[in-house]
């Protein structure tokens, strides 16, 4: 009854406000684009913060929430303590339990208190990754009617019934499909298309993308050649040239597919040092842009008839330091009309010319201090933006061509994972808040936080 009365509460709180709720069903919201499209949100973050509705314990993690059904769905990683004995359910782990062995977990949580409705795991170890002390997973759930998918940071792919949580179908990168684990772990959510669930996996046999019937796990496609790593971008679609592409971003070229069939429309060849393909393309009209930490921007213009592409420009730096246009590591960057905004390598937040790379302005205001990897995660809301720095802080902000104009900041969460670098707070949260139903769901390695951005607080 708890349950039920928690589902109708959300329901009416959007209804009562007369706008229609908006689900995040996966990594960036709906299709990814970083869009929040609900009406009634605040205009000013309160004094004293935005009202907090639940707070859940959960463990280490660098996946954000998805919001669908009444549902929040979340993973994290569970580490096994010296001389514990993993749970009865866990499966068989290849190899002597470490120090970084424990159980990678799913979690539904009920999305109006916060009660954790079920809870699947598998046991893994992380001492293969190059970078051990990031702990948890990396890749946002997808989720899809009665089912969410669901990837751990070493190629464990789960379908699971969003109801109860029962396996309904699992893959291993590894094991299935001979992938190599990248240095930093499997990052990319699986993409839903029509009946197929499309995976960036870095198989052998060209199989760094693979499309699986997303009710049967049955592999329909494979493509692409695995002579890079797979890189840690997301898959995603865009209309253009007359068709749908398959924009994949992968540390050797970014490439459009066709996502019914695999096959090649067009590819930029474009190889980022150290596999650093991280950042989620993002489109404007015809141009469409990547970014990377140390090789800078790079923006191609899409055929208006035909699925083909140009180069416009790219960087021409491949330093972290002396950068010229926009070198993300984290952060998705965002076109708006004449516009490219992103956070650079040591947390610039800069502005560029969308037609020809131009660097318009700058400002350190975003993410405070100047780092190495300093990051901000933005979400398009209207005519404003909003930003989750690194250092737990939410900001409202414009941008345009005369600069950054700070609407309003407020703390969102308390930084806890280690950034592998000096830094002043020490800490970081890299991971992106779900904007769903008038309401912002953050994690960090110690809790899962629900918080009213609604104008009435509820």
């Amino acid at each position: 009854m708890k349950k039920i009365l928690g589902l109708i509460l959300v329901c009416l709180t959007a209804a009562g406000a007369g706008i229609e709720a908006t689900d995040w069903p996966e990594f960036r919201g709906k299709g990814r684009l970083g869009v929040w499209d609900e009406a009634g949100i605040v205009e000013t973050f309160p004094a004293d913060g935005l009202p907090v509705l639940w707070r859940t314990p959960i463990k280490a993690g660098f996946s954000g929430p998805a919001v669908a059904n009444g549902r929040v769905f979340v993973t994290d990683f569970d580490p096994i303590e010296p001389g514990e004995a993993p749970p009865t359910d866990a499966g068989v782990l290849a190899g002597a339990l470490n120090r970084f062995s424990g159980m990678e977990r799913a979690h539904a949580l009920d999305e109006a208190t916060g009660e954790v409705l079920w809870t699947h795991q598998w046991l893994t170890g992380y001492g293969a990754l190059a970078f051990n002390w990031a702990i948890g997973p990396r890749a946002t759930p997808t989720v899809d009617g009665d089912r969410v998918y669901v990837l751990g940071a070493m190629g464990n792919l789960v379908c699971l019934d969003v109801a109860t949580g029962r396996v309904i179908w699992e893959k291993d990168y590894v094991e299935d499909y001979g992938a190599d684990v990248p240095p930093w772990g499997f990052s990319g959510a699986p993409l839903v298309d029509g009946n197929l669930l499309i995976a960036l996996v870095g198989g052998a046999d060209d199989a760094k993308v693979v499309a699986f019937d997303k009710m049967t796990g049955t592999e329909m496609w494979r493509a692409l050649p695995s002579t890079s790593e797979p890189g840690y971008s997301q898959p995603i679609i865009f209309t253009v040239g007359g068709v749908r592409q398959l924009i994949i971003w992968h540390p050797a070229a970014l490439s459009s597919l066709d996502p019914a069939t695999g096959d090649v429309y067009w590819e930029e060849p474009w190889r980022t040092n150290l596999g650093m393909s991280i950042s989620t393309p993002v489109l404007s009209g015809r141009r469409l842009a990547v970014t990377s930490f140390y090789n800078g921007m790079l923006m191609v213009e899409l055929d208006e008839n035909t699925p083909t592409a140009r180069l416009l420009w790219k960087g021409k730096s491949d330093s972290e330091i002396n950068t010229d246009t926009i070198h993300s590591t984290v952060n998705t960057p965002i076109i708006q009309g004449d516009f490219v905004y992103g956070i650079g390598s040591f947390g610039e937040f800069r502005a560029l010319s969308a037609a020809t790379g131009e660097r318009v302005w700058e400002t350190q205001e975003v993410t405070v201090e100047r780092a190495r990897w300093a990051s901000g995660l933005m979400v398009q809301h209207g005519d404003r933006v909003f930003i989750n720095n690194d250092r737990g802080e939410l900001i409202m902000a414009r941008l345009s061509g005369d600069g950054f104009e700070e609407i309003s900041r407020t703390h969102l969460i308390d930084p806890t994972s280690p950034p592998g670098n000096r830094r002043e707070l020490e800490t970081v949260n890299w991971t992106h808040p779900a904007y769903a139903n008038r309401h912002i769901y953050v994690r960090n390695d110690q809790e899962i936080v629900a918080l009213s951005a609604a104008v009435d607080g509820k």
